[in-house]
């Protein structure tokens, strides 16, 4: 027989009975009823009771047993007692009878518990990760990102990609987040840069004829943390296709997605014709070019109902023609409790307040705004949103461009609180048409609003001839459920056409060649179009699980402050380190 083990934990079935097995795993938990004992054993396959009563000759030595011990346990299979059998493990039918038992791995005692899904402290759970990932949920959760790793390999391959590794250190490029730079010793005072995505590198793949490219490819950006993305690094699955438009990017996309989603989603419905949706559709309908579209509120302009009416404050902000008044419809809303209860909200989000108006019994309208703009205009809101007596509508008013993402807030709050969301499906979509300019307020210039090496659409006669604020660009979006969970474009492949967009973006023709000098030659000697995106593992992975917590489906995340409580790092580097790499820090002065 092995040394450890005959059989796994969740091997033993029926057909073993009257077999003599070794298993060896952890100690999941001891019950003792009456005298008998009954020893949970677990390991990575399964569970199986094992028992020892006094005659057992191992039983003083089970009687020691503590939570998290790894032993040996040799002893019969045999059927358990009628009306004991548990139908929720595939060993229920069966139990292990000790004979003899070896004490492998003593644990001390447990700084948090591994039996149970019980919530405790984010800091002791990723000190203690190794504890942590011994716990059911969390363990499922690690196999579940694995299978699905695989499923997009199979799917991927089979669509005719071919997997390929490009560099983790490589040349600082402006991606949209802080760099992770990495000292050279050979050559003092220069730095490689982690790559925040293999852009340049995919890229650069299509000029040398590979022609489909992907890569399931780590990530590392030195943000500052965000609720949807792990701090330092994170996995995608990358792409990339030559010789194409966008069309032939979503038919060979749309089914790896789709079917790496059918795969993990458990029986919940997945869109099969994904809606692609430009994204000033997006924002307009939704409030969001993430669009959650379990969600079935569909957002209106109301401002010709206003314009000129007794509603002063509204009536006075549509004389700016930029301004507008949307409509957030509330079915089921129409309470004055709720109406004020959503106002409050608002509020609480730095706005100041909610407009609303109800319904009630009879179709009438009710609430300031009602009685400031009358029951014509009333009725003819109430007619154009499609609602009834019992539902309410909510107002934002302004500049679309500021406050269409609280919009948004607004009719995601609304969908939660009147149960309007779907929770059990996955809708996915494709946003499109992104704006390929924004004005950065902050600096007071035109800058990239996503990809820089995306194609605008219209090519360098758009980028001469346009308004840069007015400019598409072939870069296009996956949400699905609220989140984006990929990015992609159409590739500015034209020399001429990429300084110009770096031009508008307030590059000059030499700091493009100094910056990206590498793709800028390759663009001389015969550049193929192309195209491509990125679908974020983690993302995906964490919605196919069922969480919102990015740390519930990776193996040794970092907190929220950026640090690896389990490992220790960052730390400080050795003075010979420091030397070695002619580096001497500059540390900020304690307060």
């Amino acid at each position: 027989m092995h040394r450890y083990r005959s059989h796994t934990c969740g091997a033993l079935r029926e057909s073993d009975i009257d077999q003599t097995a070794r298993l060896s795993g952890w100690v999941h938990r001891v019950r003792d009823h009456g005298g008998v004992l009954f020893v949970d054993l677990r390991d990575h396959y399964g569970i199986t009771q094992c028992v020892a009563d006094p005659d057992s000759p191992a039983f003083a030595e089970v009687e020691k047993f503590r939570s998290e011990w790894v032993v040996r346990i040799d002893g019969k299979v045999r059927r358990r007692p009628a009306g004991t059998d548990n139908p929720e493990l595939p060993t229920g039918l069966i139990e292990i009878y000790i004979k003899e038992i070896e004490v492998l791995g003593p644990a001390a005692e447990l700084p948090l518990p591994v039996f149970g899904e019980q919530e405790y402290p984010e800091d002791i759970r990723l000190k203690y990760r190794f504890l942590d990932l011994r716990r059911e949920k969390l363990h499922q959760n690690i196999m579940t990102r694995g299978a699905v790793v695989d499923s997009m390999r199979k799917r991927m391959k089979e669509q005719g990609f071919f997997e390929f590794q490009t560099p983790i250190l490589t040349a600082s490029s402006p991606e949209g987040a802080r760099d992770f730079l990495v000292p050279s010793r050979i050559h003092p005072g220069k730095f490689y840069a982690l790559p925040q995505a293999p852009q340049q590198y995919k890229q650069l793949l299509m000029m040398s004829g590979f022609d489909r490219y992907f890569q399931i490819a780590p990530c590392f950006r030195d943000e500052d943390p965000r609720a949807d993305r792990l701090p330092g690094e994170f996995y995608q699955l990358d792409v990339e296709m030559s010789f194409v438009t966008q069309d032939d990017v979503f038919a060979a996309m749309e089914p790896v997605i789709t079917g790496v989603f059918e795969d993990f989603a458990k029986g919940k419905p997945v869109t099969k014709n994904w809606p692609r949706i430009p994204f000033a559709e997006a924002v307009r309908k939704y409030g969001s070019d993430k669009p959650d579209l379990r969600n079935k509120i569909v957002m209106q302009e109301v401002s010709e109902h206003f314009r000129g009416s007794g509603f002063k404050v509204f009536a006075r902000m549509l004389e700016d023609p930029k301004n507008q008044v949307w409509a957030i419809p509330g079915t089921g809303g129409g309470s004055r409790a709720f109406c004020d209860r959503m106002n409050s909200w608002a509020q609480g989000e730095g706005q100041p307040g909610l407009g609303y108006i109800m319904w009630r019994e009879g179709g009438e309208g009710a609430g300031p705004l009602a009685n400031n703009i009358g029951p014509e205009r009333t009725a003819a809101i109430r007619d154009q949103l499609g609602l009834k007596e019992g539902d309410a509508a909510f107002f934002v008013a302004g500049d679309p461009e500021k406050f269409w993402k609280f919009a948004g807030l607004a009719r995601t709050k609304l969908g939660e609180e009147l149960n309007l969301i779907d929770k059990d499906r996955f809708e996915l979509a494709w946003i499109v048409d992104f704006p390929m300019y924004e004005y950065d307020e902050e600096n007071k210039k035109v800058d990239f609003s996503h990809n820089p090496f995306s194609m605008p659409q219209g090519g360098l006669d758009a980028l001469k001839s346009q308004d840069p604020l007015t400019i598409k660009a072939f870069q296009y979006d996956i949400a699905c459920n609220g989140y984006e969970i990929a990015s992609g474009g159409i590739r500015n492949h034209k020399p001429e056409a990429m300084v110009k967009a770096f031009e508008i973006a307030g590059y000059g023709e030499q700091e493009v060649i100094d910056r990206f000098g590498g793709m800028y030659r390759a663009f001389q000697y015969g550049a193929p179009p192309h195209g491509g995106m990125a679908a974020g593992l983690d993302r995906i992975v964490m919605l196919l699980c069922g969480t919102n917590n990015l740390r519930e489906i990776s193996l040794f995340p970092m907190n929220q402050q950026a640090m690896d409580l389990l490992m220790g790092a960052p730390s400080e580097a050795t003075p010979k380190q420091l030397k070695e790499l002619h580096i001497r820090t500059n540390l900020p002065a304690k307060s």
